[in-house]
């Protein structure tokens, strides 16, 4: 960083932006969580049973996906077509991208626990590219996916594993509101021979400017403060906007009314001492009420993105059980659709 730019807003650790419009994303926290933030290399040879490759899919605006495929159990068939994920990635719309540690080798478990295809976006982040950006990316690459259904497209990992009448939407924190963005764009427009099965939002970035009682309440971590989620927020929306824009509160009033909608069954997952729960419950229940099908799982104890923390996975055995029993819920979903 030069000495002589100055620093106009920022997130601690995560996120500087500059009075030039520059911005500088490299991680000044804690050491311990370096590790986790590292990006992995792709490797098309099979790894602990997953093979991953990076892939260019519009050279206009150089959007890019990772693609999973795993390594056929030996229980399955192998002409047989697997489940297709699209996933979308957490972190305020502002940091984060899908080749980070943290999301390779949450990524590779759920790939081979699930047995399925998963495309990973590489939508372009705030505040150089605000909302609703990452939700045009993101519905870029479904509509990527629609191509090679069609056949206009031949990705051969694609056209290889995926069972393009199996698609799924992924996404946790902000990538859960993603997810209900993509979904929703997706029951107005003509997708097929794509069948969208489901949605699972993880821990979504429901916020709103009107504090929940989780919010004021549960206590904050070092990952998951209060002034951190309002500032992303503030990075991510149009310039003028509030936190009751509608991709952040999707339930709020500027958002479209629930009923109006063409939703795929949702689940969402809670982590019972995330800042967001009752954001997150509060839409579940509007959900219900505008007669959307909903399921709702809750990690008890836990707090937000606990699952992305390889070290404390191997060394916490709770934490393990309930990232264990969040993986189990997500194949269970997605195995009955």
């Amino acid at each position: 960083m030069a000495p002589n730019k100055k620093i106009v807003d920022e997130v601690p650790g995560w996120i500087r932006v500059f009075e030039d419009g520059t911005v500088d994303r490299t991680w000044t926290g804690t050491p311990e969580m370096e590790p986790l933030l590292k990006p992995v290399s792709p490797h098309e040879e099979f790894i602990n049973g997953v093979a991953v490759r990076d892939q260019i899919i519009d050279p206009k605006t150089g959007l890019a996906v990772r693609i999973y495929v795993p390594e056929m159990k030996s229980n399955v068939q192998t002409k047989a077509k697997i489940p297709l994920i699209l996933h979308l990635h957490g972190g305020g719309y502002c940091i984060c991208q899908p080749d980070w540690s943290l999301y390779y080798h949450f990524c590779t478990r759920l790939v081979s626990s699930v047995q399925a295809v998963l495309v990973s976006v590489y939508f372009r982040l705030a505040p150089e590219h605000r909302l609703p950006v990452a939700v045009e990316d993101s519905y870029a690459a479904l509509l990527w996916l629609r191509a090679n259904a069609r056949g206009e497209l031949s990705d051969q990992w694609l056209t290889s594993y995926a069972d393009f009448n199996r698609v799924f939407l992924v996404g946790d924190s902000s990538g859960g509101n993603l997810v209900h963005q993509v979904a929703a764009q997706a029951g107005f427009d003509d997708i097929e021979p794509l069948k969208l099965r489901g949605g699972i939002a993880i821990q979504p970035g429901f916020i709103s400017d009107k504090p929940s009682k989780s919010y004021l309440e549960i206590p904050e971590n070092p990952l998951s403060t209060r002034e951190m989620m309002k500032k992303f927020t503030s990075l991510a929306v149009p310039i003028g906007s509030t936190g009751e824009h509608p991709i952040v509160w999707p339930i709020g009033p500027q958002a479209p009314p629930l009923t109006t909608l063409k939703l795929p069954p949702m689940l969402v997952v809670v982590a019972e001492m995330d800042l967001l729960r009752d954001y997150e419950l509060e839409y579940c229940e509007e959900m219900k009420k505008a007669g959307k099908e909903v399921e709702v799982f809750m990690n008890h104890g836990m707090s937000h993105s606990f699952q992305f923390n390889k070290l404390a996975i191997d060394m916490d055995p709770e934490i393990a059980t309930q990232t264990n029993k969040m993986i189990e819920v997500i194949v269970t979903f997605i195995n009955r659709s």
